[in-house]
């Protein structure tokens, strides 16, 4: 591609690098200048315009952009994102159903590696998804791009990106108490996170913080998926609801997570339903760590123990304003 200033009568064809204002109207930058377009510009006393001019080779940048968001998404049915329209060099993709953001970073950073015009930006990874949000957009920087420059972004892009769906279709809330206390602060923060995912809230279960109560609503519950919430915090492998998943006859996976709200979280089973021990916050609607395993695990994301260890860097999270101990006091 060629850019820069040329004579008003070599301009027809080329694409107009700057926008131009004149008397009755406006030429926008981006257009692809016509002879109707030349008399304007020489009536405002225009001699020369700056342009970019496509050389042999060059694909548009519209047509890189919607080839390059076709290789990140093959199959967009299949990976639940609907491919926009390209304009101005830029295409969107935005997710069709509930979920969580996949994103194939090697590929992401490969693509991105291939010419500093060619750029693709995105979500994080495992960024919880709703209908209709955007999870990632392409955008080529200039007028035009070489096309071997295109090709091998294409080849480096194939699956990229998807949403992985909730598989989860319902989930109870169990909670302790250690006082009077209702349980519907809990019961209103966690149908809301549900609510967001699509996935049914069971009935409401309030037993009283001991094993063998905790244990007996455990095994009871019919629920795809089960979540504990205890009303005295979980501070050991071995306290009261890890004990009573155990003795309901479930495995715990891990306790703790390096995340900030969300340290005392634990994660198990119950013959192959999964098993949540939520950390006190999230009684608050505010973003903690249980949310980003929550979240995975309800769209079929496996979680594992390191999974969870790996998750400190990023994993100092904002405080709720009813923490009952701020980290900056007594400082």
């Amino acid at each position: 591609m060629k850019f820069g200033p040329v004579p008003l009568g070599q301009a027809v064809g080329a694409v107009l690098a700057h926008s131009v204002a004149l008397p009755d109207g406006r030429l926008r930058k981006g257009k692809v200048l016509s002879p109707a377009d030349i008399a304007p510009l020489e009536a405002a006393g225009l001699t020369e315009i700056t342009v970019a001019r496509l050389e042999p080779g060059d694909v548009s940048e519209d047509a890189a952009a919607d080839r390059l968001a076709r290789a990140l998404v093959p199959d967009s049915g299949a990976a639940h994102l609907r491919l926009g329209k390209a304009a101005t060099g830029r295409v969107n993709l935005h997710g069709l159903v509930p979920g969580v953001l996949e994103v194939d970073a090697e590929k992401i950073n490969a693509v991105n590696a291939v010419h500093p015009m060619i750029t693709v930006a995105t979500l994080p990874e495992w960024q919880r998804m709703a209908p209709r949000a955007m999870a990632a957009t392409v955008k080529i920087i200039s007028y035009a791009v070489p096309e071997a420059a295109v090709q091998a972004a294409c080849d480096a892009a194939p699956g990229a990106l998807r949403v992985r769906p909730v598989e989860v279709g319902s989930a109870q809330l169990i909670q302790t108490v250690v006082d009077d206390d209702s349980g519907d602060k809990g019961q209103r923060a966690i149908r809301a996170r549900l609510d967001r995912l699509g996935v049914a809230m069971g009935p409401k279960c309030v037993v009283a913080h001991r094993i063998d109560d905790l244990a007996e609503a455990i095994g009871g519950s019919e629920a795809e998926a089960i979540l504990i919430l205890t009303g005295s915090a979980t501070s050991d492998l071995h306290d009261v609801a890890p004990e009573a998943l155990r003795r309901a006859g479930g495995r715990v996976a891990h306790f703790g997570m390096p995340v900030d709200p969300g340290n005392l979280l634990f994660f198990g089973d119950l013959r192959g339903r999964p098993v949540i021990g939520l950390p006190g916050c999230a009684r608050s609607p505010a973003l903690n760590g249980a949310d980003w395993v929550m979240e995975r695990i309800f769209c079929g994301v496996p979680v594992t123990p390191g999974d969870i260890m790996g998750m400190g860097v990023g994993g100092l999270l904002k405080e709720p304003p009813s923490r009952p101990r701020p980290r900056e006091k007594g400082q």
